[in-house]
């Protein structure tokens, strides 16, 4: 098969009909090939087994283009928990957190543990009024993982603007299929190991120039300083000037195939791929209706069915991948998938 003139032979080979990349997304073949590399030379202990920071910067930097913001408001981290609970630990007891409700736990969490603060909900659709001037923060994902419906991003950005209250927008079911600037957030936290195709234990934080000062580099070990090779003992004297503070300990094997894995999704483009995915989901939410079903309405690659959750068994035993989510079916299509793929899981679940 061939997906946006990339032969699924060339750079994937799934096994299955993959539909379920807002679980996880599969690795290009260049980005296995780079993580098998490393770890061969770490087991043979070749020099640069070990690993390379240079690699993580080009991984970094990759990323900050996709998001449209410069690298140096970009640090490398290990998960979205972690990155929200280096904002959380920034609030001041009493401050007010809003979220949806419903919403993914890696960004609620963190706050709710704090214990000290307020947390408050909204639905979804109501979030941007449900802003006030007691919000310091409005903690929610740009696309829902439950679900796949988007959130009004200008409108709870205009909203946080209007009263003051900073913003905290999780990417990681929109980078890598919806075009996204997280320059217009005060944070935003991105898994990469679904839609950007990276391993797991690759994660990004954004974070505006203005809002560093207040964020504590609570990780920070050496390579949260300026010049961190002559800051490997003792206490730093000078924190890095940009996100760099905030930089957790890359997990190499991961990064070297996130490197990779981020240089396909430059190569097809952002547009390219949005165009293609949500086609797809077009495709497949006409086909549902034919068929009597009624999809969470909504116009993202992920397309989630009420009622049908107890059907992914049976697609998983017919070859078809895909998740089950708040007792919904759960269908995420993204590059490597065809109208091919489409029609099949149409035609099973047709019966």
């Amino acid at each position: 098969m061939e997906s946006l003139g990339i032969n699924n032979g060339t750079e994937f080979a799934p096994t299955s009909t993959y539909l379920n990349t807002a679980s996880c997304g599969l690795l290009p073949r260049r980005a296995v090939e780079a993580v098998c590399a490393l770890a061969v030379e770490s087991g043979e202990g070749r020099p640069g087994g070990a690993g390379d920071f240079e690699v993580v910067d080009e991984a970094r930097a990759a990323f900050a283009r996709l998001v449209g913001v410069p690298d140096g408001r970009v640090a490398t981290g290990g998960s979205v928990a972690v990155h929200a609970g280096l904002i959380a630990a920034s609030l001041p007891s009493g401050a007010e957190v809003l979220a949806p409700e419903g919403e993914f736990a890696s960004i609620v969490n963190p706050f709710v543990l704090r214990g000290d603060l307020k947390m408050r909900y909204a639905p979804l659709d109501e979030l941007a009024a449900a802003v006030t001037p007691t919000t310091a923060l409005v903690s929610f994902s740009a696309v829902q993982s439950a679900d796949g419906r988007t959130a009004d991003l200008p409108a709870v950005r205009e909203a946080a603007a209007a009263h003051g209250a900073r913003t905290l927008v999780d990417a990681t079911q929109a980078v890598g299929w919806l075009p996204f600037d997280a320059g217009a957030y005060d944070y935003t936290v991105t898994g990469a190991f679904k839609w950007l195709l990276c391993p797991r234990g690759v994660s990004f934080l954004t974070v505006r120039e203005e809002a560093q000062e207040s964020l504590p580099p609570l990780h920070g070990g050496w390579l949260a300083a300026a010049d961190t090779w002559h800051s490997t003992y003792g206490p730093l004297d000078r924190l890095a000037p940009d996100a760099r503070r905030f930089d957790e300990p890359a997990a190499f094997l991961a990064y070297h195939g996130a490197a990779a894995a981020l240089t396909l999704v430059e190569e097809t483009g952002i547009d390219a791929i949005h165009a293609h995915d949500t086609a797809l989901a077009a495709r497949y939410r006409a086909g549902l209706a034919e068929l009597g079903h009624t999809p969470v309405p909504g116009g993202s690659p992920i397309v989630s069915v009420p009622g049908l959750a107890d059907r992914a068994p049976g697609l998983t035993r017919a070859g078809i991948l895909t998740s089950a989510r708040a007792g919904h079916l759960r269908t995420a299509f993204h590059l490597y998938n065809t109208e091919v793929d489409v029609d099949r899981i149409l035609d099973v679940l047709s019966g």
